[in-house]
């Protein structure tokens, strides 16, 4: 499957963005879905993901700021992301997990700058 983020940009701190991540090819059944990051000297990690399809867990340190949510339909996943923190700044990465035949396939995106800086 092939991933496109979109929605980063440059924003002060306590604003918001909201990231946008489309899925498209010849999926299987896509069964994770959302989003890393990785910021400047840091190793990529994970900020939010919905598990099966139903359960989304979120990085503690974004947990009450940032909102993810799903459209099974559109193949999209969505990050909300409020009161940003200079320490937000990564490039955000989309990820989906399918499962196809017995097998768990994983893709990324390519990524997209989020810089929150006055």
């Amino acid at each position: 499957v092939q991933l496109v983020e979109s929605g980063g940009g440059l924003v002060q701190p306590g604003g918001s963005l909201r990231l946008s991540c489309a899925a498209s090819g010849n999926t299987g059944v896509i069964v994770d879905m959302g989003w890393y990051r990785q910021g400047p000297g840091t190793r990529r990690e994970m900020v939010a993901m919905v598990l099966s399809n139903i359960t989304p867990n979120y990085a503690e340190s974004v947990q009450g700021r940032f909102t993810i949510s799903r459209d099974v339909a559109k193949k999209m996943v969505y990050l909300q992301m409020n009161s940003l923190k200079s320490e937000d700044t990564a490039i955000y990465y989309c990820k989906a997990v399918e499962r196809v035949g017995g097998a768990h396939l994983v893709s990324w995106g390519q990524g997209t700058q989020v810089t929150v800086s006055e």
